[in-house]
């Protein structure tokens, strides 16, 4: 994990992504819509990792795509070193697409059988010729392979010849290629063995380091996140509803659900586990075509009163807590949100994962 800085290199703020639902053939009319991210707001400092946590389907994956220009937002700002990106088309969005790459969630399709490594790691250079020079490409190449963990004597061989871990790396090394100064990685080790996980996050934690890279990590891993990130925010149907740094949201979270979420991850530690108090949320995750009123979270929430019904909950620091400069005092979008106890807390973070395994995955 690379030092962060108060500097911003990604200020996002109001972000919208909906999807038109229609009906008819002939006639189409719309009829309703996802609403995938219905609002996000955060910064990226530079050289800061921010994880984004939150249950399948709330908008993770879709505010990923958003982030590198692969979607256009329905509403709301994506302002690169101050420059707004949403707007851009043409040179300009090239641009600005070759400093914020992706690396993504499935090794296994994110690559194309019928390319070697030398030129699915090469491509981007296609892309924007002014990387690297034609006859400097190969070189360059066998470089990436290199920094990821990977013989540079591989760069004629097919993704079918590597394992899940060795293609995600593969993965990385196009990510890097163009020398990027944000990854969005979008769960890149949740379809890898648990042995291979963490060879490929110290692999990003040193990258980050080496390359300068601010990371935008999302996965619903928790113990993960907390691992690699300096800030993490939750995201619950769409929003981010409490956001903070890793310590403040892990030892200390105010948000429901965010105290749901950590009531889940196991404790190796018997004792603990004994004595620490298991959240279990009623009903289901509501629609995104059908977004409760007032609090997203009410109709789960144990804490749930009238005022949640009727008013929607700012992301800010709880009225309790604004007078003061504990751990508790972050930003949690609850009109209820207290502390609870180390309770609920999940397992600490500190030196690079435990490795499994001889070799590279």
């Amino acid at each position: 994990m690379a030092a962060s800085t108060t500097e911003p290199i990604l200020e996002v703020t109001g972000l919208v992504k909906h999807y038109p639902l229609t009906r008819g053939v002939l006639f189409r009319k719309q009829i309703g819509a996802v609403k995938a991210v219905d609002g996000v707001d955060f910064r990226l400092g530079r050289g800061e990792t921010l994880g984004v946590v939150g249950e399948s389907g709330c908008g993770k994956s879709t505010l990923a795509r958003l982030l590198c220009s692969l979607e256009r937002p329905t509403a709301g700002s994506i302002r690169f070193k101050g420059e707004e990106i949403t707007r851009l088309s043409g040179r300009a969005l090239k641009a600005v697409r070759r400093n914020i790459q992706m690396v993504f969630q499935d090794p296994y399709t994110s690559l194309n059988p019928r390319m070697t490594v030398g030129d699915i790691v090469g491509e981007p250079y296609e892309i924007h010729p002014e990387a690297a020079p034609k006859g400097d490409r190969r070189r360059r190449v066998r470089e990436l392979l290199d920094v990821v963990g990977l013989d540079p004597e591989y760069i004629n061989r097919y993704p079918h010849q590597f394992s899940g871990g060795q293609r995600q790396r593969i993965g990385i090394a196009r990510g890097l290629a163009l020398r990027p100064e944000i990854i969005v990685a979008d769960e890149p080790v949740s379809a890898l063995d648990v042995s291979v996980q963490a060879q490929v996050i110290n692999l990003l934690d040193r990258l980050q380091t080496e390359f300068e890279l601010s990371y935008v990590f999302i996965a619903h891993d928790l113990s993960i996140v907390r691992h690699i990130s300096d800030r993490v925010g939750v995201m619950y149907l769409g929003r981010i509803v409490e956001t903070g740094t890793e310590t403040e949201i892990y030892d200390h979270p105010t948000h429901p659900y965010t105290q749901a979420l950590l009531s889940a991850v196991p404790v190796p530690d018997p004792d603990a586990r004994e004595h620490r108090a298991r959240i279990i949320l009623s009903g289901d995750v509501p629609s995104p075509t059908d977004i409760p009123s007032g609090c997203r979270f009410r109709t789960r929430c144990w804490k749930a009163r009238e005022r949640c019904a009727l008013e929607v909950p700012a992301l800010a620091v709880p009225e309790e807590f604004r007078h003061t400069t504990g751990p508790a005092a972050h930003d949690s979008a609850c009109h209820f949100a207290e502390d609870v106890s180390d309770a609920c807390s999940a397992p600490g973070r500190g030196a690079p994962l435990e490795e499994q395994g001889n070799g590279p995955g």
